[in-house]
Formats: C-alpha cells, structure tokens, sequence
C-alpha cells in the first residue's frame, strides 16, 4: 500500500498573531494548543469639564486568547486595571484618586468565512497575470464574535453591570503585506445605557519584523458620542514575542485628551499539526479492521493455528505498513520542526 499524509494547518501561524497595540480584534484564531498573552500599560489625559469627569487614568491592559476545541474557535479575557482620578468642577473643584477593575469581559469568536486567494507567484507566462489585483480580496473573512460584561468594575464606570456583548469582525487581506480590518460591537444589550461602536484599521508590514498601523475607533450611547484616532508600531522580536507602542487623539463633546501605550505580547505555543493519511487516490485512510483479532468458538480455536500460518505473509505487509506510517509521521513532524526554524518572521495582525 502507498501511503501519502497531510498537514491540516488552518488558524495556526508560525509566528505569534497580535491585536495589539491597536485596539480592533481579527477574525482569526490563535490555533489550538496556543496560549496567548497581550499586554499594555497606558496613560489617559483628558480636559476636565463642569460637574464631573476623569480627567486622568493610568494602568495596564491584559487580554489572553486561546483555542483548544476548535481551529475556528477561540476564547479570551480582557479586563484592565487602573487608577483613575476623579473630578468634581462647580464653583470649587476637588478631586479624588480610585484604583480598581476597569473592565471584565469573557468572550468567544469563531471563524464563520476564511476568504481564499490565489497564488499568483507561480504565475509565470504573463506579468500582467501575476500583479493584477485579485477581485476576491474585496472580500472579507468574517467572525462572529459573543461576550459577557460580568459587572465586576468599579462604579464610576458606566459597563459596571452584567451585560451581553455582541460584534462582527472583518478582515480585507488587499495585499500580502496590508489589510484593513472592521469590527462593529453593539455592547451592554439591555442596559440602561447600550452602546454601538465601530474600530476601523489599516495595518501595514514594512518587512517581516517591522508594522505600522492607524486606527479609528467611534463609540455611540443615548448621552454622547466618542472618538479617537491613532497610529502605532510594532516589532517582532522572535517568532513568540511582540513588542508596540501607539498614541492616539481622544475627543468627545465635552473635551478632548491624549492616549498612549506600550506594549508586549507573548505566545506559549503547544500546537501540533493534525496529519491525515491519504492513500494512493488522495483519499483518507480509514483504521484497518482486517487484522483486528476476533472471539472464536471452539472450531474457531482448532482451526486458528492452521489459519494463521497462511496469515503470517499478510501480518507482515501490515506490519510494514504500520512501521511506514510511523516513520512517515515521525519525518514529517522533523521536516516540519525545521521548516518553523527556517521560516521567514513577519509580523502579523
């Protein structure tokens, strides 16, 4: 028998998969068997405005991803935890300082569409078939995104009470090294005060180690409306490590501030490949159930001996074949091992 095997790669990269420092999520992902840690500190300054508002704000931002039921599927917590100074503007102004949870979401996503492009570099006959834009990258993969706000926060803070949170998260891959990424979030369903948001990015890879991304985020509730603007960078430092910073413009109708960041996000990675034998016709190999050794009566046991003798050739071939599919899954996991080693590093989000 000839046996051929193959390596069912979908979510997983090779080189840790970011959100950061941006604050829009991607469809994709981690892959199983991966344990993702995103982290950020930042500081908050916004003007102070009549009666009351949070002028100030610093602490640090954590969200972990992982995936092990699915490829498609991933689960994640993000919560914050900052000191924020808290004004009072009248006739006298006073001010006073509280330290606490931010924010505690639990959430899920799971790839609904990945959208397919054709490799065009083994295009050799026509330059202008291989550098024509590729229609179907208009086409955005897409991911369902479900949450839970679980009012753990503070009270100042106006997500301080259990709450569903929903969203879509697209993503447009217009080159190898650009894509453009939309999520839009309907958050704190109903609440008092629900809101509608919508994050909008742009990133781009100027080589496998260096990105550059700018980021429009609008949130909207029944009180007022809010809106930033940024950029950042991020650096690659090996194939599990990230490294970010950004700076973004806030702005709202009562005042306007500045946010920055620095960051750093770590991959565990536990991921093995799921490798399917295929036979000589390209099709999966089932578990082969001729050899498997069955209750025999007691004819069954006289006449067993005698069977076996003519079966000795066939427990060879199956024997060999076994020892073939063992050393081909073991060579493929070595060439696989090397290739990850030798691969090239470029950032991605």
């Amino acid at each position: 028998m000839i046996l051929f095997t193959q390596v069912v790669l979908a979510q997983y990269t090779n080189v840790i998969n970011s959100n950061r420092p941006g604050f829009s999520e991607s469809p994709y992902s981690v892959g199983t068997g991966v344990y993702q840690l995103e982290t950020s500190i930042f500081f908050r300054q916004t003007s102070i405005y009549p009666t009351f508002s949070r002028p100030e704000s610093y602490g640090v931002d954590f969200l972990f991803r992982t995936s092990f039921f699915k490829e498609k599927l991933e689960l994640n917590l993000n919560f914050a935890y900052q000191n924020e100074q808290v004004s009072f503007q009248n006739i006298f102004n006073s001010s006073y300082n509280k330290t606490g949870f931010s924010k505690l979401t639990v959430g899920a996503k799971y790839l609904v569409y990945e959208q397919k492009y054709t490799d065009k570099s083994k295009e050799i006959r026509s330059w202008v078939a291989r550098n024509k834009f590729d229609l179907k990258r208009l086409i955005p993969s897409v991911a369902a995104y479900a949450g839970v706000n679980t009012g753990i926060p503070e009270d100042i803070y106006k997500t301080n009470s259990f709450s569903p949170k929903a969203g879509i998260l697209l993503q447009n891959d217009l080159t190898n090294n650009f894509n453009i990424i939309t999520n839009i979030y309907y958050d704190r369903i109903g609440t008092e005060l629900p809101e509608f948001s919508y994050i909008i990015t742009a990133t781009f890879s100027y080589n496998n180690r260096w990105s550059i991304f700018i980021e429009n985020q609008t949130m909207l509730d029944k009180i007022q409306a809010q809106s930033n603007i940024g950029s950042g960078i991020a650096f690659l430092y090996n194939r599990n490590i990230q490294i970010n910073s950004s700076l973004r413009l806030l702005t709202d109708a009562k005042s306007s501030g500045f946010y920055s960041s620095i960051g750093a996000s770590y991959r565990f990675d536990r991921h093995l490949d799921k490798v399917t034998e295929l036979d000589e016709n390209g099709k999966p190999v089932k578990n082969d159930k001729s050899f498997k050794v069955k209750e025999r009566k007691l004819f069954g046991r006289l006449f067993g001996k005698v069977r076996n003798v003519f079966k000795k050739k066939g427990e060879k071939q199956a024997s060999g074949t076994s020892k073939l599919r063992k050393q081909t899954i073991e060579s493929i996991n070595k060439n696989s091992t090397n290739s990850n080693n030798d691969a090239e590093l470029k950032p991605l989000r």
